[in-house]
């Protein structure tokens, strides 16, 4: 009786699943952020937003949607920019690989 209670209870009282909390954020970064205005201080609430905007990576969103012109100067030094990044993570992942395999095999 208590194995079938407790599997009972096991599957009633489930934390829930990570799909439902990245649903979760999903819905609430589909509603927006919201901001209150006290006392009329109008300011502040911009700035409140604002930071709110860079913490969640909203501004990073609209930056990389952009829908003007860019030069091919500026785009010769995010495509510099990206393969530095790139090759950095690769050099870093090939050394932490090496470190790996030395502990494995015990030297």
């Amino acid at each position: 009786m208590n194995s079938i209670a407790s599997r009972v209870s096991s599957t009633v009282f489930k934390r829930p699943s990570t799909e439902l909390n990245s649903l979760s954020s999903q819905l609430n970064q589909w509603r927006g952020i919201r901001v209150r205005v006290f006392q009329n201080n109008l300011e502040r609430a911009l700035t409140f937003m604002q930071k709110q905007m860079t913490s969640s990576g909203v501004e990073r969103l609209i930056k990389n949607e952009q829908t003007h012109h860019i030069k091919n100067s500026e785009k010769r030094v995010l495509a510099r920019k990206n393969l530095e990044r790139r090759l950095k993570s690769q050099d870093l992942a090939r050394k932490l690989k090496s470190i790996l395999m030395k502990k494995v095999r015990g030297m």
